[in-house]
């Protein structure tokens, strides 16, 4: 894990001795308190904080060198800020200190003294009065402290919001929501005189107080919003950014705090006395704040309660974006910038709709504006989601229809989208969080999945854990089959949009263009249609195809390809899920059809190593559990089932699947399983298994085959048992071929078994069976025994004594 230089380190921090300790804390304070600090102190920092994290037991630091660090964090290199907030973190905080958040602590707050404050607060009413503390610096005017302490409160605010929503309370709501409206709605429109501190953009200081301009460059007509640009931002307008950067998370959680009934007796007095200063000073209806020229806030507004004034104004911020967004930015970065707006305010608008149902119909027509303005460049298809997620949540109350939306979310965005690893992520998880709603209210979901597949098909590793939530919710009775086909051609369809890519990239014109049979292939009309099979935006147009051979032949130079090999890597996990669910809720016709589809693709699959072998896995495995449960299937299916396994090549090629089918045959073709098994229908399997068995066992296997498993031989003899002691007149077929088969491999070896212990292990197992056939009412009970005893309770059977002995053992083992 670490090298061996590193390891060393590490060895020497655990094994310092106190005293080295304590004399390089003393040469550490006495080099911290010179007015410069150069690379010694940073190194002897990094030594400090190596020393402190190396070892599970927390440390506590000299009262004077706590004093130097705690100093570093207002320090204007942010190197030691870092430094020493990591080291803090390390530490016990002095005795006493735990709860000691005073207004200095303050003067000079930055990220960095933030977090370890956070992390140094030991209980609910610490954080409490931390955050009481906070939001009494937020109600300072810019006089009373630096410039830069209010834009590092609310990132703190939102920490705390983050992990601890109990520590706020619903008089801390109240005080935000109103200093919320006010940096949203009431900041200045003119651009700083000075300089900023730090952020987007930096200028010359200007002398006149000149207006914020539009992304387009015209000046600003309208209230200010994270889309104006000026050459410098005053406070208030970065405090407008910072809210609106955390104004969406506010909304969805603020609905968690506490009433403050368990808040500490301190924290309560200071939140009465900032209750009672902000009760009488509403800043958005005193002088300084600027109204909007445009859209002026109505006297109606001014009299809601904070949230629901909260609410409004931040309608109002995010219409004002939808605005701005549609002026044509003159930079590439602004561009992204209004982009990201754009999804931050649909998404806003959507919370607000959510806790206030009159907005929904304010909102709809702005919403259904921008998705006409953008749904024909993909380019904003981030954008695009946000409005798909607000058309589900509110379409219906606002009887809207959906059915464009749906199409392209569904349609366009993975068919020309697939390849978009940061698209994929959000479509995909805005499919997972909506789930429910998505089944019962689109109805192009279930029906898309040959679509959604892309994503998987194109990067398997990144959205593999997303297919396994998202699968078992695209299995219906009418699109199960289909969807078998699809996941078993995930290979194809991987290899496929490999072609697609590069037949866009590389023109036919070019040498790398050339040269691939495949995308020879992909370019040729003749083949187009298997390929455009594959690429179907829905299901409905077929089951699969009828030439696959074909196709696997085309593709035949893919297999090696990293893409298609990680895509066939995550099939027999999915199978397993599809079976899962299909099995819950399919009946049995469904089912039928699910048994023929797998003995028809156990040999149409595109020949990758260990591919074939893992699906024929999950075929054997799934093929056994539908039959245990509708034993009836045995029966229905019987013609496919016997002309499977009457082909003697499937022996050598699918060794797994054809032990398994005649494992079924042998156990529920009889008649207590199903009342239309005759005695003509046990003959003709019988028959049909014992031409394969004869002619696996008197003849050397084909060229280039390996010899049978044993496993498919006493598979085939214990299924002939089974069926001749159901039909007595076969008996003497078998215990003739069992005689003979221990005649023959008596003292010799044999073409079809090269191991001398798996022939061993072969004439046993057909010398026991030739022993119970001796016996036909014994055989049938040892080899077809009744449920009763194949699923014994005699444990609760209270008419037998086995119940009584086993709680007179209980009693026994009990007392000792």
């Amino acid at each position: 894990m670490y090298s061996h230089g590193s390891e060393s380190l590490i060895k020497q921090a655990r094994e310092i001795q106190e005293s080295e300790l304590q004399k390089f804390h003393s040469r550490l304070v006495k080099l911290l308190q010179g007015k410069e600090l150069g690379h010694e102190a940073v190194d002897s920092l990094q030594r400090l904080h190596l020393i402190l994290s190396a070892t599970k037991y927390t440390r506590t630091l000299p009262p004077e060198l706590q004093k130097r660090l705690q100093s570093l964090l207002s320090s204007p290199a942010e190197q030691f800020q870092v430094l020493s907030s990591a080291v803090l973190r390390e530490t016990l905080p002095l005795s006493g200190q735990e709860a000691n958040y005073n207004q200095e602590n303050f003067t000079q707050l930055n990220s960095h003294a933030a977090a370890l404050l956070l992390s140094q607060a030991g209980s609910r009413a610490d954080v409490s009065s931390l955050c009481v503390h906070l939001l009494r610096s937020l109600d300072s005017r810019q006089s009373e402290g630096p410039a830069n302490s209010l834009t590092h409160t609310l990132p703190i605010l939102n920490s705390v919001l983050t992990h601890s929503p109990e520590c706020l309370t619903a008089d801390h709501v109240t005080l935000l929501s109103k200093k919320l409206v006010d940096w949203l709605r009431y900041a200045s429109i003119t651009q700083g005189g000075g300089a900023p501190s730090g952020g987007f953009f930096t200028g010359p200081r200007s002398r006149q107080p000149v207006p914020t301009a539009e992304l387009d460059g015209t000046v600003s007509g309208d209230f200010f919003t994270v889309l104006c640009v000026g050459q410098s931002f005053t406070e208030d307008q970065w405090m407008n950014v910072y809210s609106f950067s955390m104004l969406r998370h506010w909304l969805l959680t603020y609905h968690s705090v506490s009433n403050g009934n368990n808040t500490a007796d301190t924290a309560n007095r200071l939140q009465l006395s900032l209750s009672h200063s902000f009760s009488n000073d509403d800043r958005s209806e005193v002088d300084g704040s600027v109204v909007s020229m445009v859209s002026a806030t109505s006297s109606s507004s001014r009299l809601l309660p904070p949230k629901e004034r909260l609410r409004e104004k931040a309608f109002q911020y995010c219409q004002r974006l939808i605005e701005q967004s549609d002026r044509k930015a003159h930079k590439r970065t602004d561009t992204d910038l209004q982009k990201a707006c754009l999804v931050e305010a649909v998404c806003i608008l959507d919370c607000v709709c959510g806790e206030d149902a009159s907005l929904v119909f304010r909102t709809f027509p702005c919403i259904k504006a921008l998705f006409g303005r953008l749904s024909s460049d993909l380019s904003f298809a981030r954008v695009l989601l946000p409005i798909a997620q607000f058309y589900l949540n509110h379409g219906e109350m606002a009887a809207v229809d959906c059915e464009s939306v749906w199409t392209l979310v569904f349609g366009r965005f993975p068919a020309e989208l697939f390849n978009d690893p940061f698209l994929a992520h959000e479509f995909l998880r805005f499919l997972r969080l909506n789930l429910e709603s998505l089944q019962l209210r689109v109805p192009q979901y279930s029906h898309s999945f040959p679509n959604l597949l892309k994503f998987l098909a194109w990067d398997s590793p990144a959205v593999v854990d997303d297919f396994v939530d998202l699968l078992p919710s695209l299995v219906t009775a009418g699109t199960a089959v289909e969807l078998l086909h699809t996941l078993l051609d995930l290979p194809c369809l991987s290899a496929t949009l490999v072609l697609q890519v590069r037949s866009t990239c590389l023109p036919i014109s070019e040498p790398a263009g050339r040269g691939l049979l495949s995308l020879d292939a992909f370019r040729n009309q003749s083949f187009r249609g298997l390929f455009l099979f594959l690429l179907r935006g829905e299901a409905g147009s077929g089951d699969t195809i009828d030439r696959l051979s074909t196709l696997h032949e085309l593709l035949a130079e893919t297999a090696d390809w990293p893409r298609v090999v990680q895509c066939a890597q995550t099939v027999p996990m999915l199978l397993h899920i599809f079976f899962d669910t299909v099995i819950a809720v399919a009946d049995e016709k469904l089912l039928a059809h699910l048994v023929q589809a797998m003995l028809e693709r156990s040999s149409l699959l595109l020949n990758i190593p260990k591919y074939n072998k893992e699906i024929h896995r999950v075929f054997s495995c799934h093929l056994l559990r539908m039959c245990k449960l509708h034993p009836s299937l045995v029966v229905g299916q019987s013609h496919e089932l016997l002309e499977f396994a009457g082909a003697t090549a499937k022996v050598y090629s699918k060794e797994e699947v054809y032990t398994h089918v005649v494992w079924v045959l042998g156990e529920y073709l009889s008649a207590s399983c199903d009342s239309r098994c005759s005695v003509r229908l046990i003959t003709s399997c019988f028959e049909t298994l014992e031409a394969v068995l004869f002619e696996i066992t008197s003849s050397a296997p084909p060229p280039g085959a390996d010899c049978p498993v044993p496993r498919v031989v006493t598979s085939l003899m214990s299924a002939l048992a089974k069926l001749a002691s159901r039909s007595h007149d076969l008996i003497p077929r078998v215990s003739l071929f069992l005689s003979k088969l221990r005649t023959v491999t008596r003292g010799r070896p044999v073409a079809w078994c090269s191991d001398e212990e798996d022939l061993v292990a072969i004439v046993t197992r057909g010398e026991e069976l030739w022993s119970l056939l001796k016996a036909p009412g014994v055989a049938q009970s040892v080899l077809t025994p009744p449920p009763p005893v194949t699923t014994p309770q005699w444990h609760r059977d209270s008419n037998v004594a086995m119940p009584l002995r086993l709680r007179a053992l209980t009693n026994l083992t009990h007392s000792q």
